[in-house]
């Protein structure tokens, strides 16, 4: 049976290394939520902005037909503006998995190797 000495020092940098990426982690976290409240900020916006076009245009219009093409055209552009977020959307999940990925494998790198320095 062989006899180890305990190294506080070894013991406390191998914490030290792991509890970096997950303190890194925490900030992308954050990071993330984030963005992803300025995004639903700016989707509740949009149809903020398509709400008040549609008062308007029934406030100002003169004959149904009107009403109705101004109607369509701020359908078509909450439409539009939808389609964009959607894209931006899928871009942030994106950026945000692959975050996540990268984090595991570092994370996981580290363990190994402060498993292999310990060893």
């Amino acid at each position: 049976m062989s006899d180890r000495t305990f190294d506080p020092t070894t013991w406390l940098d191998s914490f030290r290394e792991t509890f970096a990426s997950v303190h890194k982690a925490q900030q992308e976290g954050f990071k993330a939520i984030e963005r992803m409240a300025r995004f639903q900020y700016a989707v509740a916006g949009d149809y903020l902005e398509a709400g008040i076009a549609q008062t308007q245009a029934a406030l100002t219009a003169k004959t149904p037909v009107e009403l109705l093409a101004k109607q369509t055209e701020v359908g078509t552009q909450l439409g539009e503006k939808l389609k964009s977020r959607a894209q931006e959307f899928s871009t942030l999940a994106s950026e945000v998995q692959s975050s996540a990925s990268s984090f595991a494998t570092e994370t996981a790198t580290r363990a190994t190797a402060s498993a292999k320095k310990a060893a």
